[in-house]
Formats: structure tokens, sequence, C-alpha cells
């Protein structure tokens, strides 16, 4: 492998932040290389300061460095620039743990959280001298991985990445470095790039777009089949039955210069069973997996050790709902702690149908930032239309209890352009924020709100995946619409993403193979760090899908029908398309399902299918956070159960 430090110092005194670029964090590892070893490039397609929070990346990057027959190392999108001082000289896409070039690797893996880095995907395996199109690449070539929740619709990256590998990565990623090790061992002989494409198309979670054919009639999919009898007809997501097993990181990262997200954060659980419709990441990593507390609070007192900082994020998609936050928290700090010792708590992910007075205490015990809170929709009706079941007496009883616990600003999050959506539920949004504002004047005169407003994305696998996207100019017309109502209030502040960029989100998220030469165009014409403001450019993604000869209105503003086949069809995260279908209909007809964490099963497809179960620590759910009789702890029970993984059922 190449190190290529001595031609990378040299530009660092040219460059802004360069020390994105020098690795040395503490818990960084001191990766061994060797013949024997597979070599993995753990790669974020954005800037150092945004990517080595991820979690995902962290945990990976750790257990492969704890393998005998694997490494790895990291790299980060370079900003543009040291990329132009790399293109100028000829330095190639690095590692910042050792400096190695990028090509050296075995496998450069990407992970995806937003379809807008796409083009920095690209961007950065043509930085590396890797080939851009996966049929270019040679036998000596790493081996493109993407992962993330946007890999569970890879297709317009089909072209590009050689496996796409669904949910959960703690289990897999061993058994993918067994597949290469033996490759490598057998010397990568001429022609057995296809061979293990072959071979890794057997993994259980892999998908390698290349083994399948997409089949059009016109505009439309006819089908994604395989392109040979041994390849699987439809690619399930791999899912970690119990996070008890994975207590990751052990040694979180703590990095030399200011990254977001700077605090420790701990996993509390995995997965989501409120069932908001809207929402890819809570139908994609069902079921709920919650960690034990004891693991918690020992990774937490660990953390805060190995990292010295002062503040910890438990991190989930709705932590409130772990069913002991309380304590939790509680043991972070203890009654009778020192006020030079306490610790800030940040929960980032918060429902408000789930947050108490005694938690804002809590929450609170260190210092009182902002807290976020995410109605989603200005009325009850549409809250129903999203199966987001918080009532307003909700929102205000959350908001009265974190101020008169001594915050003073609240930020609430909505989207624009739901289904259904009403320019009665658009004025709601701005009725929400100032009786939320007059609560916090009770209680201080610097009480603050800032509304949030997003435009909305309907996303693979989830019952919204068949509607059709507001037009940017419908957006743009309810943000004014908005505006006037709330520029009036009080104390309310409004913010919102750009439509031009949501429509370009729009472009990818459902896009099906054909999408992806639209990517590869906008690359080209210099379309890098498209989810930066100063960077994007709409103008791109309408000349890019003109000179492909496709639709935006076709691809972006229409809905879809029951029968149409999806570009995901062939790719299962659990849900059954009958219940993603009927949980549709609901939504249209106003009608909300419960937490089935509590309540009876709906049979979604997830646990049946997979042989899993939700996995809570606690007979009863947190405060306000169950919808539910409370009954049975499976499906509500007054004797603790820890459910797992049930062998009887893998099948059924």
């Amino acid at each position: 492998m190449i190190a290529v430090w001595d031609r990378v110092e040299p530009l660092l005194a040219r460059v802004q932040k360069p020390a994105r670029y020098i690795g040395c964090e503490d818990g960084a590892a001191s990766p061994r290389h060797g013949a024997e070893k597979v070599a993995w490039l753990l790669a974020y397609p954005d800037t150092y300061e945004i990517g080595l929070p991820n979690q995902g990346l962290q945990i990976l990057y750790e257990l492969l460095n704890e393998r005998d027959d694997a490494v790895a190392e990291r790299a980060y999108a370079p900003w543009r620039d040291l990329e132009l001082l790399m293109r100028q000289r000829g330095v190639p896409l690095f590692s910042v743990d050792s400096h190695l070039a990028a090509a050296g690797f075995d496998l450069i893996a990407f992970n995806l959280s937003a379809e807008l880095v796409y083009t920095n995907v690209l961007n950065m395996v043509d930085l590396a001298g890797v080939p851009v199109r996966s049929e270019e690449r040679a036998d000596g070539d790493p081996l493109v991985v993407i992962g993330g929740h946007c890999a569970f619709n890879p297709e317009p990256l089909a072209e590009y990445v050689d496996l796409a590998v669904l949910g959960d990565g703690e289990e897999v990623v061993g058994e993918i470095t067994a597949v290469v090790s033996r490759w490598k061992h057998d010397g990568r002989t001429p022609g057995s790039r296809q061979r293990v494409l072959r071979a890794l198309a057997q993994v259980p979670g892999v998908y390698v777009p290349s083994l399948y054919r997409a089949v059009y009639d016109g505009p439309r999919l006819v089908a994604v089949e395989p392109r040979h009898a041994d390849v699987p007809a439809v690619v399930d997501k791999r899912t970690v039955a119990d996070l008890a097993d994975w207590p990751y990181p052990k040694r979180p990262l703590a990095p030399l210069t200011e990254v977001v997200h700077d605090r420790l954060s701990v996993e509390v659980f995995r997965g989501c069973t409120r069932g908001c419709r809207f929402c890819q990441a809570g139908m994609v990593t069902r079921p709920v997996r919650e960690r034990p507390p004891e693991q918690v609070r020992t990774m937490i007192a660990n953390g805060l050790r190995r990292t010295g900082y002062d503040e910890v994020s438990l991190s989930s998609l709705s932590t409130a709902d772990f069913s002991d936050v309380g304590e939790v928290i509680a043991a972070v700090n203890p009654p009778g702690c020192p006020p030079s010792e306490l610790v800030s708590v940040a929960l980032p992910s918060l429902r408000v149908d789930a947050f108490t007075v005694g938690l804002a205490g809590q929450v609170g015990a260190a210092r009182r930032s902002g807290l976020t809170f995410a109605p989603e929709a200005g009325t009850w009706r549409l809250r129903q239309v999203l199966n987001k079941l918080i009532s307003e007496d909700d929102l205000y009883g959350a908001v009265d209890a974190a101020y008169g616990q001594g915050w003073t600003r609240m930020k609430l999050y909505f989207l624009t352009g739901l289904p259904t959506e009403t320019d009665a539920d658009t004025l709601g949004i701005a009725d929400l924020a100032r009786n939320v504002a007059a609560i916090g004047r009770r209680y201080t005169n610097r009480a603050s709100v800032t509304v949030s407003l997003g435009g909305f994305v309907p996303k693979a696998h989830t019952p919204f995946q068949w509607f059709g996207q507001n037009t940017t100019a419908e957006l743009r017309r309810k943000i004014q619409l908005l505006r006037d109502s709330a520029g009036r209030s009080r104390g309310v502040q409004l913010k919102w993403h750009d439509p031009a960029a949501t429509l370009a989100e729009g472009i990818v998220a459902r896009g099906d193979r054909r999408i992806g030469r639209v990517i590869e165009r906008v690359w080209r014409d210099g379309g890098v760090f498209q989810e930066w403001s100063e960077f994007f450019d709409l103008g791109r993604w309408e000349q890019a899908m003109a000179a492909e000869g496709l639709s935006l209105d076709w691809y972006v503003h229409r809905h879809r029908t029951e029968d149409e086949v999806l570009p995901w069809a062939h790719l299962r995260a659990g849900l059954h398309a009958d219940f993603l279908w009927a949980d549709w209909q609901a939504a249209l007809g106003q009608a909300g399902v419960e937490d089935c964490r509590w309540t009876p099963c709906y049979d979604c497809g997830v646990c049946t299918g997979y042989g899993i179960e939700h996995v809570v620590a606690s007979t009863v759910p947190p405060a306000g956070g169950s919808q539910g009789t409370g009954q049975d702890l499976r499906r509500g029970g007054d004797t603790p159960v820890l459910l797992t993984r049930k062998p009887e059922m893998v099948g059924g």
C-alpha cells in the first residue's frame, strides 16, 4: 500500500481547517496491514466534521480492527480547496489514519445517510483513481460498497457500486471479510472479480447490482431480475437481534478539531414502532431492540472517561421512549453530584408525548440550551394522516414542563408538502408556535420558538412511497403562507429548507437505475457537496434530467399505483407490501395505528418473517409513551421478560 503523507502535508498550509486531514484522534486505531488481512476504507461522503461523529462508521471501524483477518481506516470527502490541490498535484484520496492511498484498500465502503451526497460518492471514487462505473473496474481495483438507510434504494447508484449492504452491519461485515479474504488468498486472478461478486451475492443482506437486470416497458419499470440462477431474486435486510451483544463503540473517537455533535453519543436502542408513515428510518429498522440499561450506564461512564466530554447524547429514533431513560439519566448525574461535575444529557430525538416534567429536570441538570420537538404537522387531522399521534395538549404539556424547568428556547420541526395537506394545516403550524411562545412567556421574557420547516420527500419502504411529491412552486407558496402568518407572532422565528433541494432529493430518493446517469452528469458538471447551499444548483439536475430524456414530473410529482413495480421491490426491509399499502389507505382515511411495542401485532412482516421480537427492558412503557393497554410486555404481563430471537419462528 502506498503512503502519501509526504505529498499531503505540504498542501495543508494552503487549505481551510487542515486538522480535517491529520487523524490522530483519541480512540483512533493503530492499523496494522498485512497480506493476510482484508483492508477496509470506511468512507463518509461529506466533510470530516460532519462524518466523524457518525456512529455507524465508528462501530464498524472498531469491530473490523478487532478482527485478526481485517484492518480498517477512515476517509472523508476533502473540501473543495484541498481537492483542487490534490487533482493539480496528482494526490489520490487517502485515509486519515495512516494516509494511505485509497486504491490500495480491498474495499471502499460508504455510509449513505442522505441522497444528495451521491455525487460526492462518485467524486471520491474518482479521486481515489478507481473507475467510477463498476463495469470498468479491474480485478485489482477495490470493491465499492454502500450501506446506511439510503442503501434501501441503491438503484440510482447501481452502475457505480459493486455491492450494497441492507440493514445492520455488525455481523455482515465479518461475512464479507471472509469472502474477500478467500479471494485475496487465491491471488485475485484474472476474471476473479466476477466470481467474488457472485460469492458475495450469497451473503444474506448483500445486494450486487451488476448481477441483476432492470427491465423497462417505456418509462415504466417492469422488473429487476437476477441474471443467474444462483443469485437470490429478493435480498432481505440484516438485523442484529440483540444490541447487548454489540456494546460499541467501546473507544469513541474524540477529535482534535471541532465537529458537529461534538459530544459522546451512546445508542440506547435501535428501531422504532411508532409507525410514523413518513419516516423511512422507523420503518426499515424494525423491530425495537433496547440496550440493557446497565450496559448503557457503563458505556456512558467509560465513554466520558475516555473522551473527556462533559455532554452525552442518548441516541435512537425516539429516545424518550427508552423504557429506562429516567434511571439512566439519573445515574449520569447522581444526587449530590457537585455542579462542576454535572454532565449535560442530550436527547436528540424527543417525542412530546413522552416528555415529562421529571425528564425535563433530569435532562437540564447541567445546562439548559435548546430543546427540539417534532410535531411534524400543524393539525391533529394531518397528524393522524402521518400516524404522529400527539395532540396539542401533549405538545403544550411538554413545553410547559421544559419552560418550567428553566429552558428558554424551543425548536419545533415540521414537514410541509404532506399527503392531504391543506392551507389550514399549514396555518396550524403558526398557531402551535404562537401558543408555545405564549407558554414560555409565562416563565421568562426570553422565551423563543424557532419553527424549522422541511419539504416532504416520499421514501422507499414507507406507506408514503406511492405519494406524488409537491412541486417547488407549491412548496414555496406554502412557505410564504406560513411566513405571512408566523411573521406577526411575537417570539417566533421561521426557518425553511430550500424547495429546490427538496426537488433534487426527490429525483434520487425513488429513482431507478436511469437516475444514475443523471447523478453522473451532475457530478461531471461540478456538482459536489450538493447538501451545502453554497454549492447546490437545481439547474444542474434539471439539465441532467433533460439530457437523459427523463421527466421530472414522472419521477417526482406523480402518484404511484398499487400495481406499479417500484425500483426497490426486489429488496426487502421486512415489511409486507400489502401492509404498507393498507397503511397508505389508512393514512388517506385519517386512521392512526398504535405503537405495536405495547399493543397487538399488526403483522407488518418484520418480527414474523425474521424470527425476531422487540427487545424491551421494562414491563411498563415510559410515562406518556404508551398508546396501548399495557397488558403484556410483548403485546404488553406483569413479569419482566427479555424478548429476543425465536429460532422456531425463522421463516415463519
